[in-house]
């Protein structure tokens, strides 16, 4: 394995591990400032939504930006940028966890997230596909998303042991060591020369298009193009619909990515606090749940993706991950004792399939120079579901948790989760991926996006 990989995957797990040991104290930590003494709490659902689609607008902006800028600047300058942002929130509930600081954390939280939420995995994502070829990526991906993992299960084992007031003191105190080995060791990746960007093919469907799907400049413009501002060169709005008309398989990826990505928000806004008032389970209950689908998640990454990549391929591995995952979430909505999610967090490791999948299909349809332009924007895509998802599920789930609820179903909101997965599969399973564009023999040709934007 190249060393700077190695120095990348490193800063994930220490920056990774540093979130993750507050997560499962969070919601007891939500309740306790906002409404003390009691197992169910409207406004910490409402805030929480309320956070999740604020972050989620941040992301659609500054994602697809950032990732453009490492196109042009490398990539570590700008993982730096989500690196620092994130520990400022965790310093603060370290201070204390009142009312007072609570709201502190839960407005610099949000601001911080707005700014760097989702930055560094599609910068991290981006990185990869310039240390590794295309032959070898979705499992490059799968080890990323494995030492993510792997930081999962250990930093839900340290958060099952280490006192709530220590939490976020360690939690900080690793984010920042991530950050300056990150500043040390990672090596940058060189950016191309602006002309050799705009050369490069983007998003090619079928066989050997020869002309850039987005080209702001003709070749007679060239000469002009290089005093253009660099923020004109940003990506628009324009140059995404342009990627989603010139390659179906990128569409159908986004598609996928946007209904899965709203149920993963769905479950981050509703199945913590739908388990606290049906089951009563409090931090360690939450913490052995996440235990138990890390480990599985890390050894699938780590050992069953390489094995099943070159046998089944991304498509069926997409559509395996997201079929388990309907059917988990269906059995969640209709928990009937406390014991079944802890079965249910086994069974969710087919679920991890389901990113690397879309980004090493989606990465294969672009060029070298532009990863860091389509992983952000897939990143902003997900971004976008995240801000619808708490607008439907957070009022959702309050109302069936409540004593108002129109019929009794505290799964319910659980249950709408596990039809926005159906609809995932049912687009996944449309989804043949083209050739990669170092495969795509030079002799056809095939009408680019270029009309589109020039």
């Amino acid at each position: 394995m190249e060393e700077g990989l190695i120095h990348l995957l490193v800063t994930v797990f220490l920056t990774t591990l540093g979130g993750v040991i507050t997560m499962p104290v969070m919601t007891d930590i939500s309740i306790a400032a906002l409404c003390p003494g009691k197992d169910q709490c409207s406004l910490a659902i409402y805030l929480s939504g309320f956070s999740q689609v604020m972050s989620g607008v941040g992301s659609v902006l500054m994602t697809p930006l950032i990732g453009n800028l490492s196109d042009r600047y490398g990539r570590k300058a700008l993982i730096t940028l989500p690196l620092m942002v994130s520990v400022i929130p965790q310093v603060i509930l370290a201070s204390g966890r009142d009312r007072r600081f609570y709201y502190a954390y839960y407005v610099v939280k949000i601001l911080a997230h707005m700014a760097g939420e989702g930055s560094f995995h599609c910068l991290a994502l981006a990185y990869v596909t310039d240390k590794v070829p295309f032959e070898k990526r979705t499992s490059a991906f799968g080890l990323l998303a494995g030492v993510g993992s792997a930081s999962f299960v250990c930093g839900t084992l340290a958060a099952r042991f280490i006192p709530t007031h220590m939490t976020f003191t360690v939690a900080a105190v690793l984010s920042m060591i991530g950050l300056v080995y990150m500043r040390i060791f990672l090596d940058d990746t060189v950016p191309a020369p602006a002309a050799a960007t705009m050369k490069q093919p983007l998003l090619k469907e079928g066989a050997a298009a020869q002309r850039p799907c987005l080209i702001q400049h003709s070749d007679e413009d060239h000469s002009s193009s290089n005093s253009t501002p660099t923020f004109k060169k940003l990506p628009s709005l324009g140059d995404f619909i342009c990627m989603l008309k010139c390659s179906p398989t990128f569409s159908q990826a986004a598609v996928v990515l946007f209904f899965n990505s709203l149920a993963d928000g769905g479950l981050m806004a509703s199945l913590l606090y739908f388990l606290k008032a049906r089951f009563q389970f409090d931090k360690n209950q939450f913490a052995d749940l996440m235990v138990i689908s890390g480990i599985g998640a890390t050894l699938t990454q780590l050992l069953l993706m390489p094995i099943l990549i070159p046998a089944l391929g991304e498509e069926k591995l997409l559509s395996t991950g997201l079929l388990v995952s309907c059917i988990n979430m269906f059995v969640y909505s209709i928990s009937w004792a406390g014991w079944v999610p802890y079965a249910l967090a086994g069974c969710s490791i087919f679920g991890v399939f389901v990113r690397p999948s879309i980004c090493s299909i989606a990465s294969k349809q672009v060029g070298p120079n532009e990863q860091g332009m389509v992983q952000g924007c897939l990143s902003g895509v997900g971004s976008m579901a995240q801000i619808i998802s708490p607008l439907i599920f957070s009022p959702l789930t309050a109302l069936f948790l409540s004593e108002e609820a129109p019929f009794y179903f505290p799964g319910f909101s659980i249950m709408c989760i596990g039809l926005a997965m159906v609809v995932a599969f049912i687009q996944s399973l449309m989804i043949r991926a083209a050739p990669p564009i170092g495969k795509i023999s030079s002799g056809g040709s095939s009408r680019g996006c270029t009309d589109t934007l020039v």
